[in-house]
């Protein structure tokens, strides 16, 4: 990896830990950017939005770990397998698409508008869902889901040479009962394991944060902590 020189930002309040500071290390712009080399800052613990590629840096607060899975190893429990037994008998498909089938945004408002009225991505905009969706450097694909040949369900998923990495899924209210971010995930490991796909990259998890335990029951999968991945399951 070449030098790169990084950005901080300044505190603000956590999106997700409300009591804590959040602060992150930013790749500066006008720096080469490409597949490669964001493969190398994925295993770093980095994230993208957009163009920009950044990753947790709180002085007081290491609770966020990118969690990671190896679809060849990975173990269904008894609950996802339900969900995705249910999924298959109700009329329930799914695609990986290298461009939106149509406009995404009214499927993205409303879900903003229903689940997270109270987080910063309130209230919803076009270019909170371009900076998700576009990138001049990346691949970036589209996970639809469909019940009864509506879409209810999109995740947004990174693509690099050994992995894919799910950047953020939104669905319709409706959809709820089906559980859509969990299938996004079981349809992920999917792809990945077809398209010979070392990984699966969940993005960050924290323990203390109720919206993203279902992560943790993806069996066996790694968490970068300390500046290494470690094992769990």
């Amino acid at each position: 990896m070449h030098e790169l020189k990084f950005g901080l930002t300044a505190a603000s309040q956590c999106s997700y830990l409300p009591k804590q500071q959040e602060q992150l290390v930013f790749l500066l712009p006008e720096q080469p950017v490409d597949a490669v080399l964001y493969q190398q800052l994925l295993q770093l613990n980095f994230r993208r939005s957009g163009d920009q590629v950044y990753t947790p840096y709180c002085a007081a607060c290491k609770a966020c770990q990118s969690v990671r899975i190896n679809p060849a190893a990975v173990k269904y429990s008894r609950s996802q397998r339900r969900i995705l037994n249910r999924a298959n008998n109700k009329e329930w498909r799914y695609q990986l698409t290298a461009a939106p089938s149509v406009d995404y945004f009214p499927l993205f408002s409303d879900y903003i508008n229903h689940k997270h009225r109270d987080g910063s991505m309130y209230p919803p905009s076009r270019d909170q869902l371009n900076a998700m969706m576009q990138c001049s450097w990346l691949k970036v694909h589209f996970l639809e889901q469909y019940y009864q040949q509506q879409l209810v369900a999109v995740t947004v998923v990174d693509e690099t040479k050994d992995a894919y990495s799910a950047v953020y899924t939104f669905f319709h209210r409706s959809a709820g009962s089906f559980s859509p971010g969990i299938l996004a995930i079981l349809y992920l490991l999917q792809c990945a394991a077809r398209d010979n796909k070392q990984w699966l990259y969940l993005g960050y998890q924290i323990d203390r944060c109720q919206k993203m335990a279902y992560k943790a029951g993806f069996l066996p999968q790694q968490r970068f902590i300390n500046g290494e991945w470690c094992s769990f399951g």
